[in-house]
Order: structure tokens, then sequence, then C-alpha cells
């Protein structure tokens, strides 16, 4: 099979296109033939070596879409198109990045069933979902809601700030929300990127000057996804309602990982709270795919995939997702 991999940490040139064994699976595993696989920055972080526990040589991806090509237990179908993310894919063996992958079946959830691709409908007769659209889901979709229902435990009437709104997560938690009830505002550094956050279920644009708690002032914010991370933490606490705002941090879009001299009592306003969330394999099993693929195909809500190409071009993508140009997902598709 044709892989993607990386020999030694690097920046993306590092990742070869090479020829590997074909994983067999085990008794608890399932062998999935990956159609789909969407780009992550924890990938980027570990591919620049910033991830200790990784091994190389190492297939990544942390998620994949396919179909099932072999599942010794029987428990999933052969031909359902399955997704999976996390539980060490990409990490702790090889990944996505593959035209096949190996991973326990209590790690895949059934989006379609064998008898849905046979007949190109879903269970509400409407026709499937591109491989694109599906390689954009399984872990942007965990991410994203799992920061609004866990992480900001968020309700009809919130009032929602989105740092690092024209991000993957960004675009998702901003459909999501709207979906949800909530009024969403958020952030970008460029006017030019106005339409996409608008299009994806923002209500206002904050053009970023560095000091969007000023700049929100009076819009009685209960409610901020911090997806930018630790250089825009401590303004987004002080841009939420106090007392009874929420701040949760869930992405390092600013590729900081700690806060400096970080004084909690000084920096965090009474009674603001300051959640984060990492999610799960459990998390990731919990998302109802199958739900919202039906939602997805049936235009009830939208799903912002911003580039696709062949694995071929890992390079390309790699070097795209680094330098923030991508405007939504990239997803890599395999033969």
């Amino acid at each position: 099979m044709i892989a993607a991999v990386v020999r030694a940490p690097g920046p993306p040139s590092v990742l070869a296109i090479e020829r590997l064994p074909i994983p067999s699976p085990g008794p608890g595993d399932v062998l999935i033939r990956v159609r789909a696989a969407g780009l992550n920055r924890s990938e980027m972080f570990t591919r620049q070596g910033h991830s200790p526990s990784v091994t190389f040589p190492r297939v990544l991806g942390i998620e994949a879409v396919g179909t099932v090509e072999t599942c010794p237990s029987g428990k999933l179908a052969k031909g359902a198109v399955v997704a999976t993310a996390m539980g060490g894919l990409g990490r702790a063996f090889d990944g996505g990045y593959a035209q096949y992958t190996c991973v326990p079946v209590t790690s895949a959830q059934v989006i379609y069933t064998a008898e849905e691709v046979s007949s190109g409908r879903d269970a509400d007769g409407t026709p499937l979902l591109p491989w694109p659209t599906l390689g954009a889901m399984p872990e942007m979709l965990q991410t994203a809601r799992g920061c609004l229902t866990k992480g900001l435990q968020l309700k009809a009437g919130d009032r929602l700030l989105i740092r690092g709104g024209t991000s993957s997560i960004g675009l998702t938690a901003a459909a999501l929300a709207r979906d949800m009830g909530a009024t969403v505002w958020s952030t970008t550094r460029s006017d030019t990127r106005s339409e996409v956050l608008k299009r994806n279920g923002a209500e206002h644009v904050v053009i970023d000057s560095g000091h969007v708690a000023e700049q929100v002032k009076g819009a009685d914010i209960n409610k901020c996804l911090e997806l930018i991370g630790t250089k825009t933490l401590i303004d987004s606490l002080h841009a939420v309602r106090c007392p009874g705002g929420i701040v949760c941090m869930a992405g390092i879009l600013g590729n900081s990982w700690t806060l400096k001299d970080f004084n909690p009592t000084a920096s965090i306003p009474s009674g603001v709270f300051l959640t984060g969330y990492a999610g799960s394999t459990n998390d990731f099993m919990d998302t109802p795919l199958a739900k919202i693929a039906r939602e997805i195909a049936a235009g009830r809500m939208r799903l912002e995939v911003g580039a696709t190409m062949p694995i071929q071009d890992i390079v390309k993508a790699h070097t795209l997702m680094e330098e923030n140009r991508a405007n939504g997902k990239i997803v890599m598709l395999l033969d």
C-alpha cells in the first residue's frame, strides 16, 4: 500500500510517500480501506518533533474515513463506511495517511451501513456525502461538539465568542453553535475572511486587533471558545461576562503551549470560569457522525472543507496547514 511516512521529525518535506505492507487485523481489530483523511495541527506538531511519546518512523494521521475491508470479529460489515479517530492512531501505531489502516473495532463507528452504500442513499433517502466531506468530519466534529457541550455547556440564548474563527474547528463550532440557538461572534485578523465566517454561522465578525475584550465590550458575551491559545487567553478571559462567563481553551493556533508567569488571581476576573477540552476516544465514539452526516446531506448543516488533494501532495498540504492558508479543513484523498 501507499503511505506517507515520517522517518525523522522536521519540516513538511520529511513526509515521504512509500510502499508498505498492508497491516493485518487481529481478533479485536478492523482493517479499513482509507478513502479520506483530514489533517490536524497535532499531526504538524508531531511531525515537528513536539510529541515525545511518538517514535519514528511513523505513518501520521489521527483520523480516517473509509470502508471496512476485514473485521475478524464480524462486528462491522464489509463495505460499510466507517470513521476512526484518536485512541493512539497515528501516534502509538500507524495512522490515516495510508491506503489502509488497522484500528481496534471499538474505535470505529459506522456512518453508512453496507446496505446504504449499496443503494447510494442514507436512511433518509438522501444521496450519500462525498469522500471529501466525510473525511473532514471525525476529529473536527468531535472537537467542536465537545468544546461546546462539555467545555462551555452551551445552550440556546448564549452569546458565544470564537477566537480563531477561521480555523476548521472555529468554523464548525460556529455552525454547531448556531444550530444550538446561540449567537456567534467570530474573530479573524483579515476582513477578507468575513464572508466565510458569516457563511458558517457567525452573526458578528470581529477583526482581531489583539484587544478583542475592548472590541466586544457591551456585547454581553457569556461564553468564549479559545482556539488561538495562550497568546490571547488573558484577553479572552476579560471578554466574557463577569461574573458567570466561561472560557474554554481548546486550541494552540498561536503555537504557544504555555503561559509564562501566569497569575490566576490577577489574570482571571472574579467569577469567570476557565475550562479546557482535549477529547478522547470515548468522546469521538459518542459523536453521532451518522446523524450529523444526514443533517449535512439534507442541507440543514454546513461543513466547510478548505482544500482537498491526493495523498501524494502531503508535503503541500502540511505546508498549507503550517502557514494557516487552508480556510477550513484540509482533506487528503486516497484511491
